[in-house]
């Protein structure tokens, strides 16, 4: 299925067939493509590069398809990884956090910060952390995969 070239964002580079590959929901998704192009929110005169899943319903795009710009795409990417990090010694917590010190990790950029820490407001953080966890066991797979291929492109750039 071709990505729409005459909607607000430009793709430039795309994957048609993201569909294939789409984590557990490969084959079986409305995620058929994913693009990098011009922004849809450019202004004139300003360009940005966004990142773009395409959904489909079947029928048509729709209109949950999400648009990113790229430094959310890599920041997404820091805290997963930092998530991971996380959960590999979880276990040493009897509620898989400390509540006294719920965050994991203070990301130097930009002259700040980013936190990455527990949500201590969620008031189902005990019950939701728990299968939070299990899901991040069951896709281990799917993510140390990702990841490695990651690490690798990462490692060909001089990263």
């Amino acid at each position: 299925m071709k990505i729409p070239t005459t909607l607000k964002h430009k793709p430039v580079i795309v994957s048609e067939n993201y569909g294939n590959v789409d984590g557990r929901y490969a084959y079986d998704t409305d995620a058929k493509g994913i693009s990098l192009g011009l922004a849809q929110w450019n202004d004139r005169g300003k360009v940005d590069i966004s990142a773009k899943v395409w959904r489909h319903t079947g029928e048509k795009w729709s209109r949950q398809s999400e648009e990113l710009p790229l430094h959310r795409v890599l920041d997404l990417a820091i805290l997963v990884c930092r998530t991971q990090e996380h959960f590999r010694e979880a276990y040493r917590y009897e509620k898989l956090y400390d509540p006294e010190k719920p965050v994991i990790d203070r990301i130097g950029m930009q002259g700040d910060a980013m936190t990455v820490a527990v949500c201590t407001d969620n008031e189902m953080i005990d019950e939701d952390i728990q299968l939070f966890r299990q899901a991040l066991s069951d896709d281990d797979e799917l993510i140390g995969e990702r990841l490695r291929v990651l690490s690798s492109i990462l490692k060909e750039l001089g990263y």
